[in-house]
């Protein structure tokens, strides 16, 4: 894959579909997206559900992981193949959709070669936190290997605070301040509809959890009760960035495909920001201690995201 092309919703095309992609008007995407999902509804039972899912967590690096997968030889595109797709965000935001909607976001079942290996998935961050999407996984696709990315959460939470700023959906004007509003943002937030009405959505839930995306055990703990271990992947992302071709290589092992090592394991959605103040790096590392001891039990290791200070 080129290197020259910049990734939008976190995946990046080949130069040729980047071209055309520029070139076409707005109405004619809207046009083409809507055929291509009406079509591939209609071809659902042609298609095959995800090998994997890449869960999260949010700004951990799943676009990073996503677009090394998509340049290995043996890992399809979700269909269709020239568009930007990361996700189908069904587990978390479309599950109402229903499974012949989600099915048409994968390739027909000619395009696999399994005597070669060949997988495909897909990468929402928002899964690992949406309390329902882990057993709604289960119901749809109990075989898809689960890979879960976790970055120490004081940082996760000030990168995840600049990229929503970025995006358009925060509008305070500090992180302090967002933390400060994240418990009054989520009282409004319907925690049994999350769970058991797949058409409710709460905006505040998917963009304005910045301190409650760290817990990360107990996120954890619904994909793993879902799951069984051989087929769930934990990475942390500090070894994912400090060493990209050792981790990216217990990922292929791990999804089953050859070892590659031509894949460019450049970093993706990296966002420049201010250093974040020493008095809330203190104060959120003593909040997250618990949760960090309680996690680093569970998986048997210890991450020291006390002693990072990146």
């Amino acid at each position: 894959m080129s290197g020259s092309t910049q990734p939008v919703r976190g995946v990046e095309l080949s130069r040729s579909a980047e071209v055309l992609q520029r070139a076409a008007p707005r109405f004619a995407k809207v046009a083409v997206g809507s055929a291509v999902r009406s079509y591939g509804r209609r071809t659902a039972g042609a298609r095959s559900l995800p090998d994997y899912l890449i869960i999260g967590a949010k700004k951990g690096g799943t676009s990073s992981l996503a677009n090394w997968l998509l340049q290995h030889p043996e890992v399809l595109r979700m269909f269709p193949p020239f568009q930007r797709l990361k996700s189908a965000h069904f587990f978390d935001i479309n599950f109402h959709r229903g499974v012949d909607w989600y099915r048409g976001h994968f390739p027909a079942r000619r395009a696999f070669r399994r005597e070669s290996g060949a997988v495909v998935g897909e990468a929402s961050p928002y899964y690992l936190f949406h309390p329902a999407a882990a057993a709604r996984a289960r119901a749809t696709v109990p075989e898809a290997k689960v890979i879960a990315v976790l970055r120490n959460p004081v940082t996760r939470a000030y990168s995840n605070y600049w990229d929503r700023v970025a995006a358009g959906a925060e509008s305070l004007p500090t992180f302090e301040s967002a933390l400060a509003a994240e418990e009054d943002r989520l009282a409004a937030v319907d925690g049994r509809r999350l769970v058991t009405d797949p058409g409710y959505y709460a905006f505040a839930h998917d963009h304005h959890t910045y301190r409650a995306r760290g817990r990360y055990l107990e996120q954890l703990d619904r994909w793993l009760s879902e799951f069984p271990s051989s087929q769930v992947l934990i990475l942390p992302a500090e070894e994912m960035y400090a060493d990209p071709a050792r981790t990216f290589g217990q990922v292929e092992d791990f999804l089953g495909i050859r070892d590659d090592q031509s894949i460019d394991l450049k970093t993706y959605n990296q966002r420049s920001k201010p250093p974040l103040a020493t008095n809330t790096r203190r104060e959120l590392a003593e909040y997250y201690r618990p949760y960090n001891e309680a996690l680093y039990e569970r998986l048997g290791r210890d991450l020291h995201w006390e002693d990072e200070r990146g």
